[in-house]
């Protein structure tokens, strides 16, 4: 019998966890797929791209990860308390960074109609306010909108629909410092364990791959990620149309 997520992540005992989403049936739909002798390495890039945006607008460090062929390890850090200094606006705009939202909060972000708006609908901002405040600290809807945006980029690639991922991620708390270095090991080691790499710096798509280039120099390079664009490398990570989001 599965539990609710909220049952297994809980702010008052760690906020940190390690994540682990999959592939439906594990099939390589990052990787290279030798049954049909195609690769889909390019995607691995997508997610790490996807990572890094949602890191900056969520209240949510990433501090590991290892993109693998059909399946993504991550180490996070859930900060609600970063989200409740947020100011009002700041938290729709960041809202708006991953969905368009309903007409009011456009509204409620221009100086020129905010004056006008009824005493009802400034309840009903900020009734959105406290719940997407809550959502941006929220590993659910992390997850969901990694997921969904790397699932509707590969569908549209191969022209297809269904299912990416399988339907849930899986996350297990982290209690102390001892068991952070042991999963952070894990999973920075993972490429390696896996035999497609043979140190950590030539692990591509990973969170220490990234770190040791950081170090050596390629810092800006890296922390300055290019934009989306159209093309295999960089799909269109769009915002999730329904407008009541």
């Amino acid at each position: 019998m599965t539990r609710p997520r909220a049952s297994l992540v809980s702010l008052s005992d760690t906020p940190w966890y390690h994540v682990v989403t999959r592939c439906v049936r594990r099939a390589y739909l990052c990787g290279f797929d030798r049954l049909t002798g195609r690769s889909f390495e390019h995607r691995r890039g997508w997610v790490e791209l996807r990572l890094r945006q949602l890191a900056g607008v969520f209240a949510i460090d990433v501090a590991a990860y290892a993109v693998m062929s059909n399946h993504v390890h991550l180490v996070v850090r859930l900060d609600a308390e970063r989200a409740s200094q947020w100011s009002d606006e700041e938290v729709l705009r960041r809202w708006r960074c991953l969905f368009r939202g309903p007409v009011v909060v456009k509204r409620f972000l221009s100086p020129a109609t905010r004056a006008g708006m009824t005493e009802a609908e400034l309840e009903v901002i900020a009734g959105l306010i406290a719940t997407y405040r809550a959502r941006l600290a929220d590993l659910s809807w992390f997850m969901r909108v990694l997921n969904e945006s790397i699932a509707r980029a590969a569908n549209r690639e191969d022209g297809v629909r269904g299912r990416f991922w399988e339907g849930r991620f899986r996350s297990q708390a982290i209690l102390d410092e001892t068991a952070l270095l042991a999963v952070m090991a894990y999973v920075d080691l993972n490429p390696i364990r896996a035999g497609i790499a043979e140190t950590p710096e030539a692990s591509a798509h990973t969170g220490i791959a990234a770190r040791i280039a950081d170090l050596q120099g390629d810092g800006e390079e890296a922390e300055a990620a290019p934009q989306p664009r159209q093309g295999p490398s960089h799909p269109p990570p769009t915002p999730a149309t329904a407008s009541e989001k």
